[in-house]
This record gives structure tokens, C-alpha cells and sequence, in this order.
């Protein structure tokens, strides 16, 4: 994909809402995003009252998929984050591999809910000593 093309992809998409992909009225703002030097995604994510995602994993074709989650807003009940083996947790921040560990949000209840999203994938190749 050229530069130019890229660009464009961005331009059309960044800082608008669109429909998160679980279907389930979460909605999702895309913020920046980037291919090289380490593929990134950066999301502002709104969970309004009544949505949920059930559990699932995110796949990448290769390497290893990370997700730094900061929530920046919570709802007055509901809403929680649930991974059994997240690599770093506290009430507001969540570090987990969303390819290898199953993960959900409990229903959102009283109000939205607000979450900074940033997610990479590492190459198997920076993982090897060198």
C-alpha cells in the first residue's frame, strides 16, 4: 500500500465514531495508527449503557498481539473487564495479549463507559535474543 493510500485510509476514518467490531453497541474512535516501525493502534472506546462483549480472542496472522486498555471513565455499575491471565492489571489499567488470552466486558449498567486503547503486535523475531 502506498504512502498516499495510506494517508487517505487514515484521513477517512480517524476521529470518527464507527460501530465496534463485536456487534454488540459498543462504538469505537480511531485515533492514530501506524505500520512501521511497530504496528500500533490507538482507539478511544465508548461503551454506552447496556453494552457488553462476550468472551473472544483476537487473532493476528503473525506474531504477538498486545493491548494496553486505561480507563478513563466508568460506568456506576457494570462494565468490567474480565481476562484470567492479563500480563498487568490495576482498577484503571489493563496490559493483556488479546490473541492469547480470552477476554469480555460485563454488561455496562448506570452511565458509559470510557477506555484509551492501545494495541501492537510484536514481530516472533523481536522476541529472540540478540
Amino acid at each position: 500500500m502506498s504512502l498516499i493510500t495510506s494517508i487517505r485510509r487514515y484521513a477517512s476514518t480517524a476521529f470518527r465514531w464507527q460501530k465496534g467490531r463485536q456487534d454488540t453497541g459498543y462504538d469505537k474512535m480511531l485515533l492514530f495508527t501506524a505500520r512501521w516501525p511497530l504496528p500500533f493502534d490507538s482507539y478511544l472506546i465508548c461503551y454506552p449503557d447496556g453494552s457488553e462483549i462476550p468472551p473472544h480472542t483476537d487473532p493476528v496472522k503473525a506474531g504477538k498481539h498486545y493491548r494496553l486498555n486505561i480507563i478513563l471513565k466508568s460506568s456506576r455499575a457494570g462494565g468490567e473487564f474480565v481476562c484470567a491471565t492479563p500480563l498487568f492489571a490495576t482498577k484503571h489499567i489493563k496490559l493483556f495479549r488479546p490473541d492469547a488470552c480470552e477476554h469480555s466486558v460485563t454488561r455496562v449498567k448506570g452511565g458509559s463507559r470510557y477506555v484509551l486503547s492501545v494495541g501492537w503486535v510484536r514481530s516472533n523475531d523481536n522476541d529472540v535474543p540478540g
